[in-house]
């Protein structure tokens, strides 16, 4: 064993310890109530977009690797996978996933047949080349409230999506539903109350663990509590977003600035037993950039 490994072992090994321990009045404590508990759990990623500067993609990975990234999602159709591959060999950054880069434009809620069947040949593409690249996961937003009644998207979304489940199991790569602000799953207009119910009934119709939640914690803070929404979600939770968000100024912010509640959003990833990839979405930049928005994804989830 090396000195790293040593070390990592020996820290995880005193995490575990510590989780299980008495408390001087002789409870147990509880695995969220001991710093750092999600080290060894989340594993820094971030949109290949967020990576500025650099003449190939090779070198915009080992940028993002020289800033503390473990892995990166590609934008797919779009990125190219050879050239991909080449990076993934040269700079030892791994691609963790990708997102579906056409989703918003051509959508599976869309009510034009035509649409949705280009819309099913894209994501059934995309499933094909992230597993080409060695990622697991494909972040698809499913469309849009705009394109009718709930029932009716609902309904015809599904049926679309679950095409390309056969083949998500064949080649091993998941389809992680983002929430993000599409009018669809929950209340646009509402307040900060709202529950998670709907993205947990939606997910559940797919009966099946090739498709889950890439849950973004920014997204919703202004319509719940993003702890009680992972709790709900459980174990439906198969990837994470992370940006800042101020309810207060109704705007989003760099990570850890706002007022997202990270201690319960930490809290809740360890009682749902969250093992997995934490991807960040914001503006990024050069290698200081990248290096700061992956110290504060340390700092937010006490890594």
């Amino acid at each position: 064993m090396s000195t790293i490994d040593r070390r990592q072992f020996l820290r995880r090994a005193s995490l575990a310890a510590a989780a299980t321990a008495l408390s001087p009045t002789g409870s147990l404590i509880a695995a969220s109530d001991v710093p750092n508990a999600l080290v060894g759990r989340l594993y820094k990623t971030l949109k290949v977009g967020m990576i500025k500067g650099g003449s190939s993609l090779t070198e915009r990975f080992k940028t993002a690797k020289a800033a503390g990234f473990m892995g990166v999602e590609l934008n797919l159709p779009g990125d190219n996978v050879e050239e991909a591959r080449k990076a993934i060999t040269e700079s030892g950054l791994v691609v963790d996933g990708s997102v579906c880069s056409s989703h918003w434009s051509i959508r599976h809620t869309s009510p034009d047949a035509n649409t949705r069947a280009k819309a099913l040949e894209n994501l059934k593409q995309v499933l094909r080349d992230t597993r080409a690249v060695g990622g697991h996961s494909v972040l698809l937003v499913v469309g849009k409230g705009e394109d009718g009644p709930e029932n009716e998207i609902w309904a015809r979304s599904v049926e679309n999506i679950a095409k390309a489940v056969p083949l998500a199991a064949e080649v091993g790569v998941q389809i992680v539903i983002e929430n993000v602000w599409n009018q669809f799953l929950y209340d646009h207009n509402g307040g900060a109350d709202q529950k998670a119910d709907k993205f947990v009934k939606y997910v559940d119709e797919f009966r099946s663990p090739w498709v889950g939640m890439h849950f973004d914690i920014g997204n919703h803070w202004k319509y719940g509590s993003m702890g009680d929404w992972i709790r709900q979600l459980g174990h439906r939770v198969l990837k994470l977003d992370v940006k800042g968000f101020s309810r207060a100024q109704n705007k989003f912010t760099p990570i850890g600035e706002g007022d997202i509640d990270y201690a319960d959003v930490r809290k809740a990833l360890i009682e749902i037993n969250f093992h997995g990839w934490l991807a960040a979405e914001v503006a990024g930049g050069d290698l200081a950039a990248l290096t700061s928005v992956a110290q504060q994804m340390d700092k937010a989830f006490g890594l």
